[in-house]
């Protein structure tokens, strides 16, 4: 079966060994225990914390496109306006997906206390809490006007995950799944029909439900964006301890790599077989989810977004163990290249025959993602940081 990595934790704590008097230190040259100076790892987080910020801010800038297409669609559904909104849809993903780089050390985005991550990308989700499903045409919250009078943000906020994990009630994926329907067809997407945003009962209540959501997405990602901008109070406090700030964003990386997508999003789904277990499963898009992912993860270690320019992780790293980081770009590209290339849709991959080539290709892929995570935590060791690459 699938082999599994476990916490990687590395001898070194950057945070804790930090080496110089306290003369160094006053004048600002300090070094950590691998001899990294502190103000090249503050140079690392500020160009850091810049490509967040901008990042963060492209993926508002298509999320609010997404909003005007469901805008577009709910003032006059046609299957022209229903299908620009998906097409819009797959557009602004593209735009969130590296941002998952930037997760997993209790930042803005998943602050363990009141981070909106569950809130914008929660899944897998059960569809019928949320609206009608094969065998069901009464299920979920939009045909429960009873027991939900009213839908408002209020209310779709607080049935996020109430009473289990599956119940999704927010975010991309109850968007997705409002726009595609039930995926129930094995070569393709969903199929929603116009007419459930026209004649079907609870039409209007499923476009204001609609409407809702995509306001919710923007006003999540600029919350989270604010933190990050040059006033940002969690920049400020991120860039006050260098040495942390570094620990974290190789957290994020190796985390997203081994423990997140290689983990949770594509082993567990290749073990079951479970089309329900696939990230982007209304749509058919998972295919580009691991492929941005996977993007994130170069951009964060390479410091690689339009417009940023600065030190960057593999900048550090290079200059304690250049052949360790050239390997690292090397599979970082490598498994880009590899999800660049399936073969077939995610659903497709997951449920061929050992041996197939679609199989094949998917275990490719995450094999190699599996062993990028090792090698970031390798590369944070070379600089004296323990991190752990499990979520």
């Amino acid at each position: 079966m699938i082999r599994r990595l476990l916490a990687s934790l590395i001898l070194f704590s950057i945070g804790a060994a930090a080496c110089g008097d306290d003369d160094d230190e006053a004048a600002g040259s300090s070094t950590t225990a691998a001899g990294v100076a502190t103000d090249d790892l503050l140079a690392v987080a500020t160009t850091y914390a810049d490509l967040v910020s901008a990042s963060y801010a492209a993926s508002i800038a298509s999320a609010m496109q997404l909003q005007d297409a469901i805008d577009a669609l709910v003032a006059d559904p046609t299957d022209a306006t229903l299908a620009a909104a998906k097409q819009q849809w797959l557009a602004a993903r593209d735009d969130y997906g590296p941002t998952e780089a930037f997760r997993f050390y209790d930042g803005p985005i998943d602050d363990p206390d009141d981070g909106p991550e569950g809130q914008i990308n929660a899944w897998p989700m059960d569809e019928a809490y949320l609206d009608y499903v094969e065998g069901d045409p009464e299920a979920g919250i939009i045909n429960d006007p009873a027991g939900v009078p009213e839908i408002t943000t209020d209310v779709v906020v607080a049935a996020n995950e109430e009473g289990g994990e599956t119940n999704i009630s927010t975010g991309w994926h109850a968007i997705e799944f409002l726009l595609w329907g039930q995926d129930l067809d094995p070569a393709g997407p969903g199929s929603r029909p116009l007419t459930d945003f026209t004649t079907e009962p609870n039409a209007q209540r499923r476009a204001t439900y609609l409407t809702l959501l995509a306001q919710l997405l923007v006003d999540d990602l600029t919350g989270v964006a604010a933190e990050w901008r040059p006033d940002g109070a969690y920049r400020a406090a991120f860039l006050a301890d260098p040495p942390t700030a570094v620990q974290s964003m190789f957290r994020g990386i190796g985390a997203l790599s081994s423990g997140e997508l290689a983990g949770e999003r594509m082993a567990v789904a290749f073990e079951t077989r479970d089309q329900e277990d696939e990230h982007s499963c209304f749509s058919d898009n998972t295919n580009a989810d691991v492929r941005n992912n996977a993007a994130g993860i170069r951009m964060v270690y390479l410091a690689d977004f339009p417009g940023v320019t600065g030190a960057s992780l593999s900048s550090l790293v290079a200059a304690v163990d250049a052949d360790l980081d050239a390997r690292l770009r090397e599979q970082l590209d490598g498994s880009i290249a590899l999800a660049e290339a399936f073969p077939a849709t995610f659903e497709e991959m997951i449920q061929a025959p050992a041996g197939d080539p679609a199989s094949t290709a998917f275990l490719a892929a995450l094999e190699a993602i599996e062993a990028q995570g090792a090698t970031i935590a390798e590369a944070a060791a070379a600089l004296g940081i323990a991190i752990s690459i499990e979520v």
